[in-house]
């Protein structure tokens, strides 16, 4: 055995000591918003199909409207990253700071966007008559709880970048027990029904977003950071954000278009569509734990000025990512019949999920790469690329996709259509991660 091998062995256990400790509670806080729609599909599916399918329009284009501004989380994280490899907290914090001002202006501007356009929005999802109203309505009340929504998302990325993803998991987990306590007292107990639903979602995320501020402010106080909005600060966060604002809109049109599709497929696919959904973003969030702790480790790295140990954290990640997906997809095949009855009892919903989740099973070990892959780039503040990157495989999905009724093919049919824009996110995330384009040290990018 060569020196180099128990050394090279050392290394491997250090970074996957450092993909633990960051992960693991990441993803506890990151499956956290997955589980708000979960629990909120449980109980409102109990009420009926048609309100369960009011509820799947109504949550992607809620989801739709935070998450494209989800860059407040990851864009800050890889800066905050950046600063404390280089040894600035101070500076790490302000840029946070920065990033939470941002999120309050945000919010306030989709909600003034939203209350309006609620129906039309909801119209253009070519939901039925039954389903239309209720949507309407989570839609609208839902809205209120975007500001602290955003909150959340830059808050959590300064921790982060900061390397406590401790906090965001605890915080995560009161808010998931209160937005389900409240549900279900104000759903069924209060017979408010799916508005119930939305306002345990908002208050919810309201406790939430107070909790992050908290910590925050203790933080930024102890440091010497300033509160106040500095509008050069603002305007910079969005500015680096643009980009992975870009690639997140082209994510959220996948997304959009899938269930759009679905809809239009009937009342029954797309009750089945919101369960797979569901299920398919807790996924999803799952893995992202390793990209999350990708970004706040890459970007220390990169601050530090250490290229070879981003590479080596790189390459552990992805081996990390390849075997969460095939675990993550056994899991979902052995407890497919399980799952579904936790949210219908309509044997033909059931009947129309079942063969779509074995597609989303079998996608789970390329999946595994492209969020990890995704992660290591938004780490490196490579979001130019990540946005171009996700415009070419929204160019390749949406035709295939929006053909689909003219041929008959059903929800299994979209869920491949899923798996093709996987594979295309995981070539087009590979070939950059191979170049070493994105290895560019420094406090800043």
């Amino acid at each position: 055995m060569t020196k180099a091998a128990p050394q090279a062995k050392h290394h491997r256990r250090q970074h996957d000591r450092e993909i633990v400790a960051l992960a693991v509670p990441a993803f506890g806080a990151l499956v956290a918003e997955p589980l708000f729609v979960m629990a909120d599909s449980a109980i409102i599916g109990h009420l009926g199909t048609a309100q369960l399918a009011g509820l799947a329009v109504a949550s992607a284009l809620l989801t739709t409207a935070v998450s494209i501004f989800v860059f407040l989380a990851y864009a800050t994280t890889g800066a905050v990253a950046r600063r404390v490899g280089a040894g600035e907290l101070s500076a790490a914090i302000r840029q946070g700071m920065d990033g939470i001002w941002l999120a309050l202006l945000l919010g306030a501007a989709v909600i003034a966007v939203v209350l309006p356009t609620a129906p039309a929005l909801i119209d253009l999802f070519g939901a039925s008559e039954t389903a239309t109203p209720y949507a309407v309505t989570y839609l609208r009340i839902s809205s209120f709880g975007i500001p602290a929504m955003l909150v959340v998302l830059a808050a959590t990325g300064v921790l982060r970048g900061l390397q406590n993803t401790r906090t965001p998991l605890y915080v995560a987990i009161g808010g998931f027990v209160a937005n389900a306590i409240l549900n279900v007292v104000l759903v069924y107990g209060a017979g408010l029904g799916i508005a119930g639903s939305a306002w345990g979602t908002v208050i919810a995320q309201c406790g939430m977003a107070a909790v992050y501020l908290v910590v925050v402010v203790r933080g930024a106080r102890k440091h010497g950071a300033s509160l106040r909005p500095d509008a050069a600060g603002i305007r910079a966060s969005a500015q680096a954000g643009a980009p992975l604002l870009v690639r997140t809109l082209s994510l959220r049109a996948v997304l959009m278009i899938a269930t759009a599709v679905a809809a239009r497929l009937g009342d029954t696919e797309i009750a089945a569509h919101q369960i797979i959904l569901s299920l398919w973003s807790l996924l999803a969030f799952a893995m992202d734990a390793i990209a999350i702790a990708g970004q706040a480790i890459i970007g220390r790295y990169l601050g530090a000025g250490d290229s070879a140990g981003a590479k080596a954290v790189c390459r552990r990640m992805v081996e990390w990512g390849i075997g969460s997906g095939i675990v993550l997809g056994v899991l979902v095949i052995v407890s497919r019949p399980l799952f579904i009855p936790l949210f219908t009892s309509d044997g033909a919903v059931k009947d129309a999920a079942l063969p779509a989740l074995v597609v989303v099973a079998l996608c789970q070990p390329l999946s595994g790469i492209v969020y990890v892959l995704d992660g290591v780039l938004m780490g490196a503040g490579d979001g130019p690329y990540l946005a171009w990157a996700m415009l070419l495989t929204l160019a390749i999905f949406t035709p295939f996709a929006l053909l689909i009724p003219s041929w008959g093919g059903g929800l299994t049919a979209v869920w491949g259509a899923m798996t093709l824009m996987m594979a295309t996110r995981a070539v087009t995330l590979g070939l950059r991660t191979r170049s070493g384009r994105w290895l560019v040290t420094g406090a800043s990018r």
